[in-house]
């Protein structure tokens, strides 16, 4: 399977790989302004090859990778394909830095990575598998102008240790609720943040706002890794329900969905399974799961409903007397939906 590794390079490389980045903006600009000629003048659309015959023998004036030149033009197609819009936005100051490339333009020698003759350091190094294969990637700078290194690598799956079933039902007041009955408590990273960050935007301090919003991002991307990779280590089969953030991202509860990074830990727990116990993590439905009594599978009168049912934490079944904490009946009734799907197992 392929994993990405994200290094952070050292800051004496800023100047350089900011200056490859204006270069790939320009290209960018070039191919946005010629697809909106070519859209105006004879309604053509413009594909990714077309675009890297007309960019063809700028890469000594530009001083960029040809290979470079050219996963900019296939990216730009590919972008405005995605969006559906005849030409995108342009890329100018704002913009985050962006310098791709191509599968074996990067070597790395166990202490430093080298691209077009540059060797560029990181700030901590990880460990990658001796002779692994580096696909096409590309350089990338966060909010605060750090620039980092993401490399594919081609692994060997591992053999999983633990036989254990899990299921897994996300939420806001506790980021997840597990059918074992623990429960993850919701760190609120934006949230905490907030007070500083009004500040910050009142006194319009443009770079004080972008370096909080990127320490936020990277306490919680930190924070997920841990937490997913502690319950991959410990279970075998991982079974999540698939909430539907951007539907609640459109809610007035945007910034607590925002905040949480659902669809980041489901992520997380399926290339970990894969790679680390060698298990499966596998996405159901969970419609009605908070409402099913994970005892007798019954629909009861006296179940949780709508809106106002958030309220109710925890309900007893009328058909069967069992008492249900809300959120650990729904991962119940998403780890029996799960090991349905997949032709049953042991019960939890």
């Amino acid at each position: 399977m392929q994993i990405t590794y994200k290094l952070r390079l050292r800051d004496k490389h800023i100047a350089d790989l900011t200056r490859q980045a204006r270069a790939v903006n320009y290209v960018w600009n070039y191919c946005n302004h010629t697809q909106r000629t070519a859209a105006r003048s004879c309604r053509r659309w413009l594909t990714g090859y077309d675009l890297i015959g007309l960019t063809a023998g700028t890469s000594t004036e530009l001083d960029l990778h040809a290979h470079t030149i050219q996963r900019v033009c296939l990216a730009y197609a590919a972008a405005r394909r995605a969006h559906k819009k005849p030409w995108l936005r342009w890329r100018g100051r704002r913009s985050l830095g962006w310098v791709p490339f191509n599968t074996g333009h990067v070597s790395f020698d166990g202490e430093a990575f080298t691209f077009r003759g540059v060797r560029y350091e990181t700030m901590h190094l990880r460990e990658i598998p001796t002779g692994a294969v580096i696909g096409a990637g590309s350089f990338n700078a966060d909010a605060r102008g750090r620039w980092y290194i993401n490399l594919p690598v081609e692994v060997l799956e591992a053999t999983s240790a633990s036989i254990t079933h899990v299921g897994i039902d996300l939420g806001l007041k506790d980021f997840a609720t597990l059918s074992t009955g623990e429960k993850i408590a919701a760190p609120c990273f934006y949230r905490a943040s907030e007070a500083r960050l009004a500040t910050a935007q009142r006194a319009r301090k443009t770079k004080r706002v972008r370096a909080i919003h990127a320490k936020a991002a990277t306490r919680r991307r930190d924070w997920l890794h841990q937490q997913s990779a502690r319950i991959v280590k410990d279970h075998g089969l991982i079974i999540i329900g698939n909430v539907n953030a951007s539907k609640f991202a459109q809610t007035t509860m945007a910034k607590s969905v925002l905040d949480a990074g659902w669809s980041a830990f489901r992520d997380m727990l399926c290339y970990k399974a894969r790679l680390r116990g060698g298990g499966a993590c596998l996405e159901v439905s969970e419609h009605l799961s908070t409402q099913t009594c994970s005892e007798c599978g019954g629909l009861p009168a006296s179940r949780p409903r709508g809106i106002a049912g958030l309220r109710e934490r925890v309900w007893r079944c009328d058909d069967c007397g069992a008492e249900h904490d809300r959120d650990v009946n729904a991962a119940r009734n998403i780890l029996r939906l799960g090991q349905q799907t997949l032709g049953g197992g042991a019960h939890v």
